[in-house]
């Protein structure tokens, strides 16, 4: 009976500790993102992801991702909307642009809360490659190169996820290096 203890002891103590290191902050941005908090409070903390914000803002998608979802959201960096051509993410903002925004920005979101875990056991049970429906209805497909989480986007593009594993009250967001694009 003893060793029962003992071990039932130590079985509670990993369980607690793993899910106290699960819900651990991760800083994003220069931000803490607590799991506690949804996506938008979380990304309108982020130094790295004004421009999405920005964005989110124009689409008129906050309240919808300040919904109970739940989302998995491929953050693009400031970085990454950068790279688009010149002029792109300023024509992107305007009014009569917003269905055209709003189609880029649901093509990050894919319905439900994935983890890098279930990412990967996607991809292996893809034989090395897993397709996604985005809200937006298109697909993405994520696959690992070095050991990372890759993106490849309707136009061939790729995205490597930058941070995983971000939780939200309300899914999970992984921070991208390139904007993803449909078709």
């Amino acid at each position: 009976m003893k060793h029962f203890k003992i071990l039932f002891a130590g079985l509670i103590t990993v369980c607690m500790t793993g899910t106290l290191l699960a819900q651990a902050p991760v800083t994003v941005g220069g931000a803490q993102m607590y799991a506690t908090k949804n996506i938008i409070q979380n990304a309108m903390n982020s130094k790295d992801h004004t421009t999405l914000v920005a964005a989110v803002k124009a689409a008129g998608l906050v309240e919808t991702l300040e919904g109970p979802g739940p989302f998995t959201v491929f953050a693009p960096t400031n970085e990454a909307f950068a790279m688009l051509p010149a002029g792109t993410v300023d024509n992107l903002l305007k009014p009569e642009n917003k269905s055209t925004l709003t189609g880029i920005l649901t093509y990050h979101v894919i319905p439900g809360k994935w983890d890098s875990k279930m990412l990967m056991d996607k991809i292996k049970e893809g034989k090395g490659t897993a397709q996604l429906t985005t809200v937006q209805g298109g697909s993405i497909w994520t696959m690992l190169k070095n050991g990372q989480i890759m993106l490849k986007d309707e136009k061939g593009n790729m995205a490597t996820v930058t941070i995983s594993n971000v939780y939200q009250s309300n899914g999970v967001i992984f921070v991208i290096d390139r904007v993803l694009m449909p078709k």
